[in-house]
């Protein structure tokens, strides 16, 4: 995976860093696991815009992406590694001995030709997927599930990973990404490996444009705005806006919005650090 740094010859190339795609095998995805994917344009049913600064974009079609590993036992081999437009890791097409295919979130240095299976019993090998009850103590893991047969939904996104701590029989210790320590239940699978893509937060995109052929619009802050549109607006020249808020009044910036008495809250062993 690396990056790629352009000759400024235009202002919009002057600061551009995008990947050099370098570890994509195939340029056309497997037409079998395609799906139309309808834009709304931050808009509901009635047409009524409900989600500010979305908008315009390339058209694209969503990858059906195995997220739960279940076919056990069954050897797949990797075909190719791909382009997601809807991810910021790459995907896998699996080729299965018995002659499906399937995508799956690609696992960073895994290789055309190799060889992966899930399931119970399994060696936890790169790519491979199995019960968290069997994967060695301090494994580097993506793609874990919170509930078993559920799908993973921990650790999906490019570079992200997370450590096998501990064990404590029926749950097992994990800390993920964002640095706060969980227990999940031993039967929940997961995968081996670390997510790829890891320089995707590197990437400059060097203009506005390239945020609209995201689908991004604009964004005003409510500072520059009149008191009418948002509680941070008004006042004589540059004001900075007081205390930091959303739209609707809300605190942001530290203000906490989870529920106190929320019932997940009995398997964090220990928060986010701030």
């Amino acid at each position: 995976m690396a990056l790629k740094k352009y000759k400024p010859v235009t202002p919009g190339q002057r600061f551009k860093v995008i990947s050099a795609y370098d570890d994509i095998t195939a340029s056309k995805p497997e037409k079998s696991l395609l799906a139309p994917k309808h834009s709304t344009g931050g808009r509901n049913s009635s047409g009524k815009m409900t989600i500010r600064y979305r908008g315009g974009g390339h058209k694209q079609m969503y990858r059906l992406i195995d997220f739960k590993r279940n076919k056990d036992g069954v050897p797949a081999t990797v075909k190719t590694i791909e382009y997601d437009p809807n991810r910021s890791a790459r995907i896998a097409l699996l080729f299965y001995a018995d002659g499906e295919k399937r995508y799956i979130v690609a696992p960073h240095g895994i290789k055309v030709g190799q060889q992966i299976v899930s399931g119970t019993g399994v060696s936890p090998d790169l790519g491979n997927s199995l019960p968290i009850g069997e994967i060695p103590l301090g494994s580097i893991i993506h793609n874990i599930e919170m509930r078993p047969g559920q799908g993973g939904k921990i650790a999906r996104s490019a570079g992200s990973y997370a450590q096998l701590m501990s064990r404590d029989g029926r749950y097992a210790i994990i800390k993920l990404p964002s640095g706060e320590t969980r227990m999940i239940l031993c039967a929940c699978k997961a995968t081996i490996g670390i997510v790829s893509n890891g320089d995707h937060s590197l990437e400059v995109s060097g203009k506005a444009g390239r945020s609209r052929w995201l689908g991004r619009r604009p964004r005003n802050r409510g500072v520059v705005m009149n008191p009418v549109d948002h509680p941070m607006g008004g006042g004589e020249g540059r004001a900075s806006g007081g205390n930091p808020r959303s739209r609707n009044g809300m605190p942001a910036k530290g203000y906490k919005t989870r529920r106190p008495k929320k019932n997940s809250n009995q398997y964090i062993v220990e928060r986010r650090k701030k």
